[in-house]
């Protein structure tokens, strides 16, 4: 059901919108730094558009929840990050494939190539 995997979209998001904050306070270099807060500014981008369209179809604002902890160090982080993203971009793409509402395919395709490059970002910092 859409409004499940919009759920688990923003669940996903929310998190990692805290974990790349937490990422760029612990990062080695101003570049890393600037780099991790405008990935955490795509995904906050990404979860108020989810958001958005969870309130337009249900007519409630979702609930966020953390769905993981905070990294305990930075490497860990990232590899964690950069495996996250794959996996995101993954779900993304297959819920614009399975969807037949042309905003909901737009949205979750944008999402899934966004993810897809803060995926090779991670990998360039590992």
């Amino acid at each position: 059901m859409l409004t499940e995997k919009l759920m688990k979209a923003i669940n996903g998001e929310y998190t990692s919108i805290h974990v790349y904050e937490k990422l760029a306070d612990m990062a080695s270099t101003p570049s890393q730094k600037s780099r991790l807060l405008a990935i955490r500014a795509d995904e906050l981008r990404h979860f108020e558009t989810f958001s958005a369209l969870y309130h337009a179809l249900t007519g409630n604002a979702p609930s966020p929840v953390l769905t993981e902890s905070s990294p305990k160090t930075f490497k860990q982080g990232i590899l964690q990050a950069f495996q996250d993203e794959q996996e995101t971009s993954e779900f993304y793409q297959e819920t614009a494939d399975s969807s037949h509402l042309p905003y909901v395919k737009k949205v979750f395709a944008r999402a899934a190539a966004d993810e897809q490059r803060h995926a090779v970002w991670f990998l360039s910092f590992l």
